[in-house]
């Protein structure tokens, strides 16, 4: 049976698809190349471990909304799970490096947008943990099938800066904001009733009445 070890080389923005998505090189290392690869059915748990890097003033404003406040970061800064993710990789025998797209999402509901978006510069320690079904051939040229052992790991330091290049290719100088139904029928209406022609300028317009209404509680 094939021994399998995983490497996650670099990270990069895929262009051109329908939502954003990070292309993860990963190499895939046959500890025992006499048995051919036929092919390698993977799923991967990502993991953003995020108590393994340190965090600015600047960072901890940012992330407020996801840890409370920096006091409390010593109970609140746990290992986050990320995504899932799967990709099949094509026959091999010594080695093997294919790419593991990553689809992402901009919805700031999720924890993991509320965090890359937090952060300005570094990296984010990820953890791939993986899982699946490795297809060979043995001495004899018989066709196999194998379980991959829940122990396979791999490790990378994911620089912030790529997420934010991916951002800024799918959308340029814009955020998503979901919102109930009903609030958002609530604020079309205030938008039509006064005429305002775009979102920007009808939040630009009730953001000064919101200032004031918090200045009054000071």
């Amino acid at each position: 049976m094939p021994d399998l070890s995983f490497e996650i080389e670099k990270a990069e923005p895929q262009r051109f698809t329908v939502a954003p998505t990070l292309l993860f090189k990963l190499r895939i290392n046959n500890l025992l190349p006499h048995e051919t690869v036929h092919s390698v059915a993977l799923r991967c748990q990502i993991q953003l471990e995020v108590a393994r890097r340190q965090y600015n003033s600047d960072d901890q404003e940012h992330l407020r909304d996801l840890f409370g406040e920096p006091e409390r970061w010593g109970q609140t800064l746990k290992t986050m799970l990320w995504t899932h993710a799967s990709v099949v990789a094509p026959a091999f025998r010594d080695t093997a490096v294919i790419d593991l797209p990553v689809p992402c999402t901009f919805d700031f509901n999720v924890a993991a947008t509320k965090y890359f978006h937090g952060l300005a510069e570094g990296d984010v320690p990820l953890a791939f943990l993986f899982s699946g079904t490795v297809f060979y051939a043995d001495a004899n040229e018989a066709l196999q099938v194998a379980p991959i052992p829940w122990d396979k790991e791999a490790r990378f330091r994911l620089p912030v800066k790529a997420w934010h290049e991916m951002m800024d290719i799918y959308y340029p100088n814009s955020a998503w904001l979901c919102l109930r139904r009903d609030v958002f029928e609530q604020l079309y209406q205030y938008k039509v009733a006064r005429g305002i022609p775009t979102w920007e300028q009808m939040l630009e317009s009730i953001l000064p009445t919101l200032e004031e209404a918090e200045a009054g509680k000071r």
